[in-house]
């Protein structure tokens, strides 16, 4: 694409409002450094437009939504991030501490692994069943919600991640 997005202020602020509702309402909080966390929303939107879908701003997508599930907003590394280090990688997202002034945000390092390394099922999908339950177990990819069901839900009723981001458990 070698003409530049332009995404409308109103736009940006609808999804800055979006985003900071869903992130309270689910005990998560915005970055409190309004300009800067409106780039990132704005990175979000023009990523929505060139591939479909609202890949982390700060991380190159492929394109591919299958291989990018785990940057698809908010990332499978939101939440680790934010224990170990106060913020997500892109400064999105920050904890208590961070949003109460009581810890500064800081260069978080890359946690997703290599593309060659990508394809490795999840490290925290549980060990193989003697019996298999009755119906599927499904597992929210971006805060570990898990159902049983014959199909993940379209939306994790914790984190509102969309149905994409559902792994099948076991």
């Amino acid at each position: 694409m070698s003409e530049e997005t332009v995404i409308a202020p109103e736009k940006i602020d609808a999804l800055y409002e979006r985003l900071d509702k869903d992130a309270e309402a689910s005990g998560y909080h915005l970055n409190p450094d309004r300009e800067f966390t409106r780039g990132l929303v704005e990175g979000l939107l023009v990523n929505e437009g060139r591939y479909g879908y609202q890949a982390c701003p700060c991380r190159l997508a492929t394109g591919d939504k299958q291989q990018d599930l785990d940057i698809i907003c908010p990332c499978d590394y939101r939440d680790p991030d934010l224990v170990d280090w106060g913020a997500c990688y892109c400064a999105l997202y920050v904890s208590d501490e961070v949003l109460e002034g009581k810890q500064e945000v800081q260069p978080v390092p890359e946690r997703r692994p290599p593309e060659d390394q990508r394809a490795q099922p999840h490290p925290t999908r549980a060990p193989a069943l003697a019996d298999e339950p009755a119906l599927p177990v499904w597992r929210c990819r971006v805060c570990g919600y898990l159902c049983a069901r014959e199909q993940p839900p379209g939306v994790c009723p914790i984190c509102k991640a969309k149905r994409e981001r559902f792994e099948r458990f076991w």
